[in-house]
């Protein structure tokens, strides 16, 4: 069995939990924070679909649940499907939103650390959205 590097990019946000779960969890909301789906989602069942560089992709996500959990399993056009662990957790009267970087087989450590910038930008997006309420 292998694993591979990770790295969680995490970031306390000034909004009661349940309200940044709540946001954060919408994936018709998403594209307004998470860069990478800039172009918007469209559902299609209990999957939503992304366009992007790479084509469509199928996004899976976790139920609502009340516990904070917004993983999803994102499914590339060539069928290799990528697992995101998101989580958003009590902090105080606040929230610290939590994302579980995977490092992919091949990627490169530049690639790495551009993704986590990419996604410590999103959470970041996040936090100025919701801190501006």
């Amino acid at each position: 069995m292998t694993t591979m590097f990770s790295r969680i990019v995490h970031i306390p946000i000034e909004r009661p939990w349940k309200e940044v779960y709540a946001f954060a969890a919408d994936p018709a909301r998403m594209p307004q924070w998470a860069a990478g789906l800039a172009s918007g989602l469209t559902q299609d069942g209990d999957k939503w679909i992304a366009s992007g560089p790479l084509g469509d992709v199928r996004v899976s996500f976790a139920q609502q649940n009340d516990y904070g959990v917004i993983d999803h399993i994102v499914t590339l056009p060539d069928g290799t499907e990528v697992y995101n662990a998101l989580r958003v957790t009590p902090n105080c009267g606040g929230a610290e939103i939590a994302f579980t970087l995977l490092r992919m087989p091949g990627m490169s450590d530049a690639d790495f650390e551009r993704d986590a910038a990419a996604v410590f930008a999103d959470l970041t997006t996040l936090k100025n959205m919701l801190e501006k309420k």
